[in-house]
C-alpha cells in the first residue's frame, strides 16, 4: 500500500541544538584532558542567559564559560540584535560530582560485578535502511541536507544574506506500492533572517524564491521533485525573533532528529552532553553500527536492532532484531533465517558490553560536538588528528602535583557509521 513518511530536521542554530552543542562542546574538552572524565552535562539557554548544570567527575580543568561563548559564537550568535549574543549572555554553571552509587556500578573491580557495566538500564535502538547511500531514511536524509546546506549558505556570506543561524525543515515523502520511495511529496523550510524589507510580502516573496531557486537544486535530487511537490517556505509569516530568544532551549529535546526521524524506533534516552559509559549514547551507536552493517552486508534491505542493559551490568539482558521482512540470508535449512536466528549471530560478532563498544568505536575522545548537529547518524566517518591535553595528578600524603602532557593523535569520527564489520557479517551469514 501506497503511504506518506515526514520527517524534520534542526538547524546547528536551533535553540535545542545550542544546548546540545554547549553540553557536547563542554564534554569534549573534558575528554581532551582526562579519557576518564564521567559527564553529566545538561544546558538551558534563553534570552540572554545560558544554564549549565549536572553531574562531573574529572581531572581535567575546565573554563566552562569560554567554551560555552565560543560555541555560540561558532554557531553565528555574534549581534545584539538576536538578543542572544555570545560575548554578552549570562552564564550559570551548577556541575557537582556524580554520585557515588552510580559509579560503583559502571568503574571496574566496584559494586557487585567486577567489569565495567551499563551507566543505566534502559533500552537503546540502531537502525538502518538501503533508501540513501548513507543508509538512512530519505525523509530525515533530506531534511538534514536541507539544513546544513542552508548554515553552509549563511556562513559563506555570498548568497541569501539576510539569514539568521535558526531554522527547521521537513520532508514528506510518498512511498509507492511496494514500500520504495517514489517522490518528495512535501518540503518545508522555515529560516530565521534580518527584517530586511518594510514591505513583508516583498521580503518574503525574496526568500521563498531564494529557497526554491538556491536551496532545494542544492540538495534534493531532481529526479525526486516534480510540478505536484508542495513547497512552504515560512509558513507562519515573517521569522525575525528566534533562536534561544525565540523559544528556550535543552539539551536532549531533539532525540528523533538525532537518531531516524521516527523511522525504526527510539529508547527515550538523550545523546548529547553524556560520556561514552552511559550507554544511552554508546549502544545507541553501537546498534547503528550493527544495523548498518548489517545492510551494507546484505543480510536485508532494512534493519533494527535493540539491546537493553541493566545498571551496573556488562552483558545486555537482550539483543533484538527486525528486518521488517527483508532478510535475504538462509540457515543451515536453506530456508530465510528468522529474525531470532539473526540475533543470535549478531550477539558473537560484536560484543555490546560497555567496555568493549567504547573501545571498538574509540569513544573516549573529544568527538561529540560534531555529533550535537545535523544528526548523529548517517554522518560520514573520518579520521582526523586531534590535540590532546592530558593532565595526570600524583598524590602523596601532603601534596597533590599535576602534570600535563599535549600530544597529537588520529581520533575516530563519526565511527559508528564505519562499514568495517561488513567482511565478518558476510562470512558468519554465508553472503557472498
Amino acid at each position: 500500500m501506497a503511504y506518506l513518511f515526514t520527517s524534520e530536521s534542526v538547524s546547528e542554530g536551533h535553540p535545542d541544538k545550542v544546548a546540545d552543542q554547549i553540553s557536547d562542546a563542554i564534554l569534549d574538552e573534558m575528554l581532551r584532558q582526562d579519557p576518564a572524565s564521567r559527564v553529566a552535562c545538561e544546558t538551558l539557554c534563553t534570552t540572554g542567559l545560558v544554564v549549565v548544570a549536572g553531574e562531573v567527575t574529572t581531572k581535567a580543568y575546565v573554563d566552562v564559560q569560554e567554551i560555552v561563548r565560543r560555541t555560540i559564537r561558532e554557531i553565528g550568535y555574534t549581534i545584539a540584535d538576536y538578543m542572544f549574543e555570545s560575548d554578552s549572555c549570562g552564564i550559570l554553571v551548577a556541575l557537582h560530582q556524580q554520585s557515588p552509587d552510580i559509579a560503583q556500578g559502571v568503574d571496574d573491580d566496584k559494586g557487585l560485578h567486577k567489569e565495567q557495566g551499563a551507566g543505566d538500564q534502559g533500552m537503546m535502538f540502531g537502525y538502518a535502511t538501503k533508501e540513501t547511500p548513507e543508509y538512512m531514511p530519505m525523509a530525515l536524509a533530506f531534511s538534514h541536507r536541507l539544513m546544513s546546506e542552508l548554515a553552509r549558505i549563511r556562513k559563506d556570506g555570498k548568497e541569501m544574506k539576510y539569514l539568521r543561524p535558526d531554522a527547521k525543515s521537513q520532508v514528506t515523502i510518498q512511498y509507492d506500492d511496494k514500500g520504495k520511495p517514489a517522490r518528495v511529496h512535501t518540503i518545508v523550510v522555515s529560516t530565521q533572517h534580518d527584517d530586511f524589507d518594510k514591505n513583508e510580502k516583498k521580503m518574503l516573496d525574496q526568500i521563498k524564491k531564494d529557497v526554491r531557486t538556491i536551496l532545494i537544486p542544492r540538495v534534493i535530487p531532481p529526479q525526486m521533485i516534480d510540478d505536484k511537490t508542495i513547497i512552504h517556505v515560512n509558513p507562519t509569516g515573517k521569522f525575525v525573533i528566534g533562536g534561544p530568544h525565540g523559544d528556550s532551549g535543552l539539551t536532549g529535546r531533539k532525540i528523533i532528529v538525532d537518531t531516524y526521524g521516527g523511522k525504526g524506533a527510539h529508547g527515550g534516552g538523550a545523546f548529547s552532553g553524556k560520556d561514552p559509559s552511559k550507554v544511552d549514547r554508546s549502544a545507541a551507536y553501537a546498534s547503528r553500527h550493527i544495523a548498518k552493517n548489517l545492510v551494507a552486508a546484505g543480510v536485508a534491505d532494512e534493519c533494527l536492532v535493540q539491546v537493553a542493559y541493566a545498571i551496573g551490568v556488562a552483558k545486555p539482558v537482550s539483543i533484538f532484531v527486525n528486518t521488517y521482512g527483508t532478510a535475504k540470508v538462509k540457515n543451515a535449512k536453506g530456508q530465510i533465517m528468522h529474525d531470532e536466528e539473526i540475533a543470535e549471530k549478531i550477539d558473537a560478532i560484536f560484543d555490546m558490553r560497555p567496555r568493549a563498544i567504547i573501545e571498538r568505536l574509540g569513544l573516549r575522545m573529544p568527538i561529540y560536538r560534531e555529533t550535537a548537529m545535523y544528526g548523529h547518524m548517517g554522518r560520514k566517518y573520518e579520521e582526523r588528528e586531534v590535540t590532546l591535553n592530558y593532565v595526570t595528578h600524583k598524590k602523596t600524603a601532603t601534596s597533590v602535583t599535576e602534570t600535563r602532557k599535549q600530544t597529537k593523535k588520529k581520533v575516530k569520527f563519526f565511527a559508528w557509521e564505519a562499514l568495517d564489520h561488513v567482511a565478518k557479517v558476510k562470512a558468519a551469514f554465508k553472503v557472498k
